[in-house]
């Protein structure tokens, strides 16, 4: 539906943005001999993102600071959320440990680097095929004898293969265990197969102690779903969900409702913003009433009745009456 940009970065942030969860998450996927030298009890995700602007649709991005051996450490989460694997991968992690070193030294005036532990989590249609260190990358890099070898930077990143392909188990906590249940089938051609993770994953968020907790985590699940999956409606996300909870279910109308205002009003800004361009008062007119008709389009194509269209929109009864009309030729 693309009503919110870049649907996999919010998701992947507002999961693992939270303590719990983002502590959930190294207790269970961390190697044992790793995890004993980090101290869980001070974890902190920062706002920072060190991904350049045209990759952003590609790429997410958390640093999460910690104790690591006694010392200020940091994990650095990177989400490939696009459908295929990146064979550069390595390099741009170092890339990017770089500017997290630079940032450091710049803005924190720190005179020593710190330990960063770069983290890949990866959930395309295929499974990933690329070695898990820099030197993989490197020409010949295995065959070079040690004396060559040592002048050449190498280090090695913890993948995390979700993809329907990958051997990852899924573990964890409820919340963190339908997050990766939910990223491992967004991509899968198979409607059903996709419906029944949703299903078995609603039925989970009944486990989530704490209404609120659950409500907010609930509402970043339907958005997310209802962003990334362009063959999902919300009619049918809202059946599944009445089988589950009426409460959850009416409370999908809702988010259904917030989303496509907030796609209008984009539409509205585009609208207004070519309008002006064109420097006509007919323009910027023109510009807001297609925002609001490609809206009214989604809604109805997505099993909104009439009435919440009108209610969303303030388009005249006729005109979603011909869209509708024309979706049923």
């Amino acid at each position: 539906m693309d009503l919110i940009k870049n649907p996999h970065d919010r998701f992947f942030k507002e999961t693992l943005s939270d303590l719990e969860t983002a502590r959930d998450f190294l207790v269970h996927y961390l190697p044992q001999d790793l995890l004993e030298y980090v101290d869980l009890g001070r974890i902190h995700p920062e706002k920072e993102s060190f991904i350049e602007k045209e990759l952003e649709e590609l790429f997410s991005d958390l640093l999460v600071k910690t104790k690591i051996n006694g010392k200020d450490g940091y994990f650095y989460f990177l989400f490939e959320h696009k459908s295929y694997f990146s064979k550069n991968i390595s390099l741009q992690l170092l890339k990017y440990m770089i500017r997290i070193w630079e940032h450091k030294m710049n803005k924190e005036k720190m005179t020593d680097l710190p330990v960063i532990i770069p983290l890949v989590v990866y959930h395309g249609e295929e499974g990933w095929k690329v070695g898990s260190t820099l030197g993989d990358r490197i020409s010949g890099f295995s065959a070079l004898p040690e004396s060559v070898r040592k002048y050449i930077p190498n280090y090695q990143y913890l993948l995390y293969d979700l993809s329907p392909m990958g051997k990852e188990e899924i573990k964890g906590t409820v919340k963190l265990r339908i997050f990766l249940e939910i990223l491992r089938t967004i991509f899968i051609k198979d409607r059903e197969t996709f419906l029944q993770t949703l299903r078995r994953s609603l039925i989970a968020l009944e486990e989530i102690e704490g209404q609120t907790k659950g409500t907010e985590y609930f509402e970043t699940l339907i958005r997310y779903i209802m962003n990334a999956r362009h063959d999902i409606t919300f009619t049918e996300v809202y059946d599944i969900t009445k089988t589950i909870s009426t409460e959850r279910s009416e409370w999908v109308m809702t988010i259904a409702e917030q989303l496509f205002k907030e796609g209008m009003e984009k539409g509205i800004e585009q609208g207004i913003e070519q309008g002006i361009e064109q420097g006509i008062e007919k323009g910027i007119e023109k510009g807001i009433e297609k925002g609001k008709l490609e809206v009214a389009q989604k809604m109805l194509l997505n099993g909104m009745s009439v009435d919440l269209v009108q209610r969303v929109t303030e388009l005249p009864l006729e005109a979603i009456q011909r869209l509708q009309k024309r979706n049923k030729n």
